[in-house]
């Protein structure tokens, strides 16, 4: 009995990382350069920022304040920001209906690290499909990392180092 739940849990979790694999196929490979100064954006907090990861292992989170997976995995980027100084955290909000669904999603969440706005034009480049995506970009703005769908804290720290 025990050791059938063993063998069905590894078959789930084999399909769920084949699934997020296949998923994350389309989105910028590793090894892609970001052109930093081609993200300029506005934050819920009304400040402008360049997309740019300064020297630091950077998290871009795309979500939709409509997403429910969203909703589940923002705490645990809330937590990494929290424990980890040495890694950046920046949200980008996409396929809002207004800014003010953005804000109650901030402040929903009390998201202590920035939230800008994005654009289609944003969404198009990136190659965000699906919610939540999220790029690890190196030092050097380049990506390292990209998935799509949940991560926990676990998983999203990992995939910093």
């Amino acid at each position: 009995m025990l050791r059938n739940l063993f063998i069905q849990s590894l078959i789930f979790v084999a399909i769920f990382f084949m699934i997020s694999s296949f998923k994350s196929c389309s989105m910028l490979t590793p090894d892609t350069s970001l052109n930093e100064s081609a993200y300029q954006l506005e934050t819920t907090a009304g400040e402008s920022i360049i997309l740019n990861s300064a020297g630091k292992t950077t998290v871009y989170y795309f979500f939709a304040p409509w997403c429910q997976v969203c909703h589940a995995s923002i705490g645990n980027l809330q937590a990494l920001h929290l424990k980890n100084s040495h890694i950046n955290v920046v949200a980008i909000a996409l396929d809002y209906v207004d800014q003010q669904q953005v804000l109650d999603f901030t402040n929903q969440h009390q998201l202590s690290f920035p939230v800008a706005y994005g654009s289609e034009q944003m969404k198009q480049e990136f190659k965000i499909k699906g919610y939540p995506s999220y790029y690890v970009v190196s030092e050097d703005n380049t990506v390292k990392y990209r998935s799509i769908g949940y991560s926990s804290e676990l998983g999203l720290y990992l995939r910093t180092l």
